[in-house]
């Protein structure tokens, strides 16, 4: 008789886990107070000057310029450090699009570099590899939450005299070496996107200590204009990039139970370690010797089929999802997207966007064979038991895993029989 749910044996857990985003009667009043105000934008109101002075010191950093998205944050960034068409810009593969795609948007041309087998962030040594005398900016993202290694980059920035942007996309209150991730480079972007661990649905922002980098941030992100300048004077090639007043004001009202569910992630992700580090197979990924602080966006761990009884990983995501865990494979390298076969035809430099020939052996190896994602606002913040209940459903088709193998044999037979017939 059956025992996994995938072969309709008894499903594991049939209780849903917890909603995102979450949100009370605080968000709804700060939502009503913008509205009733009568001024929704950043141009009138007074949130999003709070909110960005709260986010900077949040992040230790001395400024924040909040913006629509973290896709912009990603462009202005680079342009506010000096990044311009036909520099290069060192990103890894093993990240979304917007790491890489913001490059493309500047008129850049992004080379990918490796990532560390243990920790799945761009390999210092690798980017190293990859400088040639057009680099001008390194893009380390702080994959999941997990700080990448920021000494290793500052140096390499030093020495080669680069700039250095950290994505921090999924790294809200990440730190390294006891110092909150973003302005620990020349700049840094966070998204607010709403699967974000600080979400108002969309947003972005840019963190920096570096006050010319504010400030042509600033500029960009406001239709070229100057602090100082005329309403209608325009100084640089920027666009309207604000973040509203009622953007701003949900995230003030988030960043109130922000700290507390950063504290209940650690304490799921902790327990939900000890328990995986019984079950062969299964390892997840390491912290970055030096960072401090992991902000838990997601839990990813390696995936071992050999030790499934050689059950592919899209078998084991399958059967995990059928006994109530879900659960994604994330990302392919970015070099197979279809964006960096087509983007010759809008970019500036085509002849050097050819990515053909790109291997980066331990990201393909990440996103066609070892990586699994469990997400941080369907999983992560639970009870106990609900983190209980993760590791008993891998247990669980782990002791189960022939089921799958000989289901897995049936219809690659059945297949084979018909393409014979």
């Amino acid at each position: 008789m059956p025992q996994l749910a995938i072969n309709d044996g008894p499903k594991l857990r049939t209780k849903p886990f917890p909603s995102w985003p979450i949100f009370d009667e605080r968000d709804l009043q700060a939502l009503s107070e913008v509205l009733n105000s009568g001024h929704w934008s950043s141009i009138h109101g007074d949130r999003v000057k709070a909110f960005g002075a709260a986010f900077a010191d949040f992040h230790h950093a001395r400024f924040a310029i909040p913006v629509n998205s973290g896709t912009a944050a990603l462009e202005i960034s680079l342009q506010a450090v000096g990044v311009r068409p036909g520099d290069e810009v060192i990103v890894p593969p093993y990240t979304f699009v917007a790491t890489a795609s913001a490059a493309l948007a500047v008129g850049a041309i992004p080379v990918f570099a490796d990532i560390d087998a243990n920790t799945y962030c761009l390999d210092p040594r690798k980017a190293e590899a990859a400088i040639t005398e057009r680099t001008r900016a390194i893009v380390p993202v702080h994959l999941g939450g997990c700080p990448a290694d920021m000494d290793s980059f500052l140096a390499l920035a030093s020495c080669h005299g680069l700039a250095i942007v950290e994505d921090a996309a999924q790294a809200h209150g990440a730190e390294w070496k006891g110092r909150r991730v973003g302005a620990i480079g020349d700049a840094g972007c966070f998204s607010f996107y709403s699967s974000k661990n600080l979400t108002c649905g969309e947003g972005g922002a840019i963190v920096t200590d570096s006050q010319q980098v504010e400030e042509m941030a600033w500029s960009l992100h406001n239709c070229g204009r100057r602090r100082d300048g005329a309403w209608y004077s325009h100084y640089l090639p920027g666009g309207n990039l604000r973040m509203t007043e009622f953007q701003a004001a949900l995230l003030l009202s988030q960043m109130a139970r922000l700290e507390e569910q950063m504290a209940l992630r650690e304490a799921n992700t902790a327990h939900l370690s000890s328990l995986l580090a019984e079950v062969e197979g299964i390892t997840p990924l390491s912290l970055t010797p030096g960072a401090t602080r992991h902000a838990h966006h997601l839990f990813i761990f390696k995936y071992q089929a050999e030790t499934f009884q050689g059950i592919p990983r899209h078998l084991f995501i399958q059967a995990l999802a059928a006994e109530g865990i879900p659960c994604t494979p994330g990302y392919l390298p970015l070099y197979r997207e279809p964006l960096f076969r087509e983007a010759k035809d809008f970019h500036p430099f085509p002849n050097r966007l050819d990515y053909s020939r790109v291997s980066c052996p331990e990201a393909e190896k990440a996103c066609d064979e070892e990586a699994v994602w469990l997400q941080h606002h369907r999983l992560l913040l639970g009870t106990r038991q609900d983190v209980e209940n993760i590791a008993a459903a891998i247990v669980k088709v782990k002791e189960n895993a022939g089921e799958l193998a000989t289901r897995r044999k049936t219809r690659q037979a059945s297949r084979s029989q018909g393409k014979g017939g």
